[in-house]
C-alpha cells in the first residue's frame, strides 16, 4: 500500500477555547481522550480547516453562505457561537510553518487548490443526519451546525443516490459482496445487526432504510440505539473503501472518526477496530475521540504486539476469531509491520485543558494520567483496591 502519511504531522496550538496549550504528533492511528467539553473535537476540527480550507470555503459558497472576514469564516465552520474560542492570543501552528489565520485569510494556491478534500471527518452527532432513515441534504441544516456535520451528511446522501433503482424492489445494502472484508462483514452480522439485513425501500415514492429481520421490516427509528448510531459509519466505509482495486478514496488521506463506541457493546466496539484497521492497511491515517476504555486497551495491547514481534495469527486471537481469512491476515501483517498508534490526553486543570502524550499507556507509571488512561480506568482500578482491601481486613 502507498503511505499518504506527511512527512511532518504535528499540530500545536495556544488559546484555543478551552485548550490553554498543547500539540499532537499524529501517529498512523491517533486516540485523543479526555473528560467532556475538554476540546477534543475543536482540536480535530482544526486540523479539517488547515487541511481543507479551500474546499471547505468552496462548499459554503456553493451551498449560499457568504462571509466578510474570518470570524465568520470560524463561525460558519466550527458553529454558532464558537468564533468564541477564539482570541487575540489564539495560536495555531501545523508543522511549526503556517498559522490558522493566514490560511483562512490568504486565497494563494495551496495543496487543497484542487478542491480535494484529504480529510474526511466522521462526527459524533452523526445519528441526526439521518432523517426517517435517510441522510439529509447540506442545506436542510441550520446556519449555526458544525460544517463537518452538514459536509458528513452530503457525502453520504450523495453516496446513496448513486444507488441503481429498481423500480419498487428493495435493494440490499447489507450484507453486500464486494464491500468491506467478508471476514469483517461477518462480525458486523454477529455483533451489530444479528442476521438481519439493511435494504434501501422505494415502495412508497421515497427512499429509506429498513433493517430487514426475518418476514419484518423495520423503519430506522424502531432500530436499536446502537443499530442507528452504526449505520452512518457503515455508510461512511463504503465511501472510504471503494469496491474497485484503488485503496483510497479520491484525495482521502486522514479519517477521523468521533467517539466510534457511541450505543455499541464492547463486542460491536471490537469490530470497529477491526474496520479501522482495514482503514490503516488501506493506507489511511485515522484519528478519534474516545470515552471508551476498549479502544485504548486495543491500542495498549497493540504497542504491545508490535514490541513482541507478534504475528497475524496473534491478532485472529486478540480478536476471537476463529476463521483466518487470508485478506484479514494481510490487514494484519500491514498494521504489524509499520502502524504506529499514540494516544493524547486532554487534561484538565481547574479551567484550562493541557494535551498530554500518554501513548505508552503505561499502568504502572507513576503519573496517574497514564496509569490510568486519561481516566478511562481509574474507577475500574479504584473499584478493585478497594474491594481488595476488604477483603483483607
Amino acid at each position: 500500500m502507498t503511505d499518504k502519511r506527511p512527512k511532518g504531522s504535528t499540530l500545536e496550538v495556544r488559546q484555543l477555547g478551552q485548550i490553554r496549550e498543547g500539540s499532537v504528533t499524529f501517529g498512523d492511528l491517533t486516540i485523543l481522550v479526555g473528560g467532556q467539553a475538554s476540546g477534543k473535537s475543536v482540536f480535530l476540527q482544526t486540523l479539517k480547516l488547515i487541511l481543507d480550507r479551500r474546499p471547505i470555503l468552496d462548499a459554503l459558497e456553493k451551498h449560499g453562505y457568504t462571509w466578510n472576514n474570518p470570524r465568520d469564516v470560524l463561525e460558519l465552520f466550527f458553529g454558532e457561537s464558537m468564533a468564541n474560542l477564539w482570541s487575540e492570543a489564539t495560536e495555531v501552528w501545523w508543522n511549526e510553518d503556517i498559522q490558522l489565520l493566514e490560511i483562512i485569510t490568504s486565497r494563494r494556491g495551496t495543496r487543497e487548490a484542487k478542491n480535494k478534500e484529504r480529510l474526511f471527518y466522521i462526527p459524533a452527532q452523526r445519528v441526526v443526519t439521518m432523517a426517517q432513515g435517510w441522510p439529509r441534504p447540506f442545506h436542510s441544516f441550520d446556519t449555526g451546525d458544525p460544517y463537518v456535520l452538514k459536509a458528513f451528511s452530503e457525502t453520504l446522501r450523495l453516496l446513496m443516490e448513486k444507488e441503481p433503482g429498481n423500480g419498487p424492489a428493495p435493494v440490499a445494502i447489507f450484507p453486500r459482496q464486494g464491500r468491506i472484508k467478508e471476514a469483517i462483514r461477518d462480525t458486523i452480522e454477529r455483533s451489530i445487526f444479528y442476521g438481519a439485513t439493511i435494504e434501501l425501500d422505494q415502495a412508497r415514492l421515497r427512499k429509506r432504510f429498513m433493517l430487514r429481520l426475518g418476514d419484518s421490516r423495520l423503519p430506522f427509528m424502531i432500530w436499536s440505539a446502537g443499530q442507528k448510531e452504526f449505520m452512518p459509519l457503515l455508510l461512511s466505509l463504503y465511501h472510504l473503501t471503494p469496491p474497485a482495486k484503488i485503496s483510497t478514496r479520491d484525495a482521502i488521506e486522514w479519517v477521523v472518526i468521533e467517539e466510534p463506541e457511541m450505543g455499541l457493546h464492547p463486542s460491536a466496539i471490537q469490530t470497529v477496530m477491526l474496520l479501522c484497521l482495514e482503514l490503516l492497511s488501506r493506507g489511511y491515517r485515522v484519528a478519534m475521540t474516545t470515552h471508551s476504555p476498549v479502544l485504548l486497551e486495543l491500542a495498549w495491547a497493540f504497542n504491545q504486539l508490535v514490541e513482541a514481534g507478534a504475528t497475524p495469527d496473534t491478532l485472529f486471537e486478540l480478536f476471537g476469531l476463529k476463521q483466518k481469512s487470508p485478506a484479514l491476515k494481510e490487514v494484519f501483517q500491514i498494521c504489524l509491520k509499520d502502524k504506529k498508534f499514540k494516544t493524547y490526553y486532554f487534561r484538565r486543570e481547574e479551567q484550562d485543558i493541557y494535551i498530554q502524550d500518554i501513548s505508552h499507556l503505561d499502568p504502572g507509571s507513576n503519573d496517574p494520567a497514564e496509569a490510568y488512561w486519561g481516566g478511562l480506568s481509574e474507577f475500574a482500578s479504584r473499584a478493585g483496591e478497594v474491594v481488595s482491601k476488604l477483603a483483607g481486613q
